[in-house]
């Protein structure tokens, strides 16, 4: 680990000034990703800001009759709040289903966004690759790639995103508030993190000096039908191979709307709104299922040992849809 030196902030404009100093600095809060990559010498931030002390960790009313995420609640009190679990249930599934309590005693709202790709070779500094260091290759593309991204893809990186929390909000439409120098402003989930291209260094489309405060859910959470799958190589601590967030409102045995999210398929969470509206109006059948999970993996690609994702993904969809409409995720 390289030698850093340490600050506190105490409020938001204190921390943006921080940060502005230094380009090399980076915020800290529960650092369950960060020091793990600062330990690997992955991440060598030359200041550390910490951001405990600032007041962003209520999860109070939000506007438009939502809720909102401060950017420092833990991800244990978010799947325990009792407004989460009853008006969003999805999230709190989605959050329980991934690390341990011990981590999710530390990990943030904030954090549970940033965290960045848990690939081997973006780990290990002795291999090529363009997130550590842009341009020098992707060592996943033709090494071992199981975990790997099989959609939205580049020539330069295959890395997946590892949150299980991130795939819930994508499919809850959330928002994310941010503070910057001299501004504040609001990202759509959608819009937040980024597919690899030309970049994959660049995870998100955070500019410099700006800081996660919040996160909204809107009013609607789909609390009657909805399920979040994981599928991983073990019950417990494990990172998914596939997951889906499905979450639909329904009329009757006909689907009046749906939103449909994937994890660890892509650089991001994975969600095609196109691919969404074809369940629209449709019978909540098996075949309706499978036509849509054909529609939404139908550019997927995989690179060997992760070929077999594309199958376990289109099956994930119809078992995360077919738990959704008949209402098992519901306790």
């Amino acid at each position: 680990m390289n030698r850093f030196t340490y600050i506190r902030a105490d409020d938001v404009a204190g921390a943006v000034r921080e940060i502005a100093k230094d380009g090399e600095a980076k915020f800290i809060a529960g650092g369950t990703n960060l020091i793990d990559l600062m330990k690997e010498n992955v991440e060598r931030p030359s200041r550390l800001i910490d951001i405990t002390r600032i007041a962003l960790r209520d999860i109070q009313p939000g506007p438009h009759g939502g809720l909102r995420l401060g950017a420092l609640a833990t991800n244990t009190d978010v799947a325990y709040d009792k407004g989460v679990e009853h008006r969003y249930p999805i999230l709190s599934k989605a959050i329980l289903a991934g690390a341990s309590p011990q981590l999710r005693n530390m990990a943030t709202v904030g954090g549970n966004l940033m965290q960045r790709t848990r690939c081997c070779y973006f780990y290990d500094t002795a291999t090529p690759c363009n997130k550590r260091t842009p341009g020098a290759g992707c060592s996943a593309i033709a090494g071992f790639n199981r975990a790997h991204a099989i959609l939205g893809t580049s020539g330069h990186c295959i890395a997946s995103h590892p949150s299980d929390m991130c795939v819930a909000l994508a499919a809850l439409e959330a928002v994310v508030h941010v503070t910057g120098p001299g501004e504040e402003r609001a990202i759509a989930f959608a819009d937040f993190h980024r597919l690899p291209g030309d970049t994959p260094n660049m995870d998100t489309n955070l500019r410099t000096g700006e800081i996660i405060t919040a996160v909204d859910l809107p009013a609607k959470g789909f609390a009657e039908h909805y399920s979040y799958l994981k599928v991983r190589d073990r019950a417990s601590y494990a990172f998914a191979l596939v997951s889906v967030a499905a979450a639909l409102e329904m009329e009757g045995e006909k689907i009046k709307e749906a939103r449909l999210a994937l994890g660890s398929v892509a650089h991001k969470p994975w969600r095609k709104q196109q691919v969404e509206k074809l369940l629209n109006g449709q019978s909540a059948t098996r075949d309706t299922f499978q036509r849509v999970a054909e529609a939404l993996l139908h550019n997927a690609k995989g690179f060997g040992h992760n070929s077999f994702k594309i199958e376990l993904a289109k099956r994930a969809i119809v078992r995360g849809l077919s738990q959704a409409a008949s209402g098992e995720g519901k306790p």
